[in-house]
């Protein structure tokens, strides 16, 4: 009989992972969308430094095995907010050059957002940027799905930009506001940025961008042939940008007292990117893969546990078979030396009875011979 092998992912590690991802859930709460899905491994999770618009911000980084999770920080390990879900085939890794207090970073390329992280320690950013790689590499192949190619534009920080980017004349104020091309990235003033365009990659609605992305775009769409847009006139009191995320300045941003920034909104200090929590690597990337094809080789280990029951069956089936046969014949040959004994003498017929339990086949063989010339027994059958 074929001894079953175990699936190399155990159900402790499954069961590890599942209240893993329980946990994760509920440190989201409400606010999150659900991440249980059939064959999805956590990963690894850890502190990133984001650069949003105003300034580096710690936010919360989940990997798992087919996406990439982030939100913001509200109790460490305890309850976070503002969930992103990133599908890995959509994400871009490109290297970072440091610069200043900004050191150890990467971009996190995707078609509707583009966005900066940094790492504590250089080991750390090596660690996450080839567990992300790795697990993008082997999700491309599991499912045969295509990797991005167009991605959004990473936003210029606020306080890379006094002036606009695009006239250069303009100054920045409070009254005169900062205002981003959705296409290009640029820091542009209000009236630089007029104009919205299409950009079915980041919203089905039209996005603002400066003068100079909408014609190259309007050219752009005049040479494939589609529709001719009309620029949308944005002069009026401003409303929040269609693709979700508002124009206007971060809530507490305005401030300078922050710690690790200047009036410019740059960092100036290590302590604003660096953190005591180091990221959590759960498994290896063989174990994952092990994990992602449990179900399939459970499936066949049971598949194969069917076989070999069924082919037992027909053996105990053939055994009982035989088993019956023999004790045909055993019955035909006690028969057969019952009638014998009877002839005999009629009081024996008790005493026989007793002897045939314990004799066996080899008596009545024997007496069969006594009494036929020409019958007999071979091996214990009668012909």
């Amino acid at each position: 009989m074929t001894q079953n092998k175990e699936p190399q992912c155990d159900s402790v590690n499954s069961e590890a992972n599942a209240c893993r991802i329980a946990a994760v859930e509920s440190c989201f709460g409400s606010s999150g969308e659900p991440l249980a899905v059939s064959g999805r491994v956590l990963v690894g999770e850890g502190v990133l430094t984001k650069m949003c618009r105003k300034k580096p911000k710690p936010r919360q980084f989940f990997l798992f095995n087919d996406i990439l999770v982030y939100g913001n920080i509200v109790i460490n390990k305890k309850k976070y907010n503002k969930q992103h879900i990133i599908p890995l085939e959509e994400v871009k890794l490109e290297n970072l050059a440091d610069d200043g207090a900004l050191k150890n970073g990467w971009f996190i390329r995707t078609p509707t957002k583009s966005f900066a992280v940094y790492a504590a320690t250089a080991t750390e950013k090596s660690e996450w940027m080839a567990h992300i790689t790795k697990c993008l590499e082997d999700l491309l192949k599991k499912t045969g799905k295509k990797q991005s190619t167009e991605h959004a534009a990473v936003w210029v920080p606020d306080g890379d930009a006094t002036t606009c980017m695009h006239c250069r004349k303009s100054q920045f104020s409070m009254i005169n506001r900062r205002h981003h091309c959705r296409k290009c990235g640029a820091v542009v003033c209000g009236p630089c940025s007029n104009k919205k365009f299409l950009i079915p990659s980041q919203s089905d609605k039209p996005l603002r961008v400066c003068l100079a992305c909408y014609d190259t775009l309007s050219k752009s769409a005049a040479t494939v042939g589609s529709a001719d847009l009309s620029p949308i006139s944005l002069d009026k009191p401003e409303l929040p940008d269609s693709s979700g995320e508002d124009d206007s300045e971060e809530e507490g941003d305005d401030t300078n007292q922050e710690k690790g920034t200047n009036g410019d909104g740059k960092a100036t200090d290590l302590e604003v990117l660096s953190t005591d929590d180091k990221p959590t690597f759960y498994r290896n990337h063989s174990e994952i893969e092990t994990c992602d094809n449990s179900n399939e080789t459970e499936e066949k280990s049971k598949n194969t546990s069917n076989n070999d029951s069924n082919s037992d069956a027909t053996s105990n089936n053939n055994n009982v078979e035989v088993s019956e046969s023999h004790s045909t014949e055993s019955s035909s040959v006690i028969k057969s030396d019952s009638t014998s004994v009877e002839h005999s003498s009629s009081s024996s017929v008790t005493q026989s009875v007793s002897h045939e339990t314990t004799s066996c086949v080899s008596s009545s063989c024997q007496e069969s011979n006594d009494n036929t010339s020409s019958g007999g027994c071979d091996g214990g059958s009668v012909e």
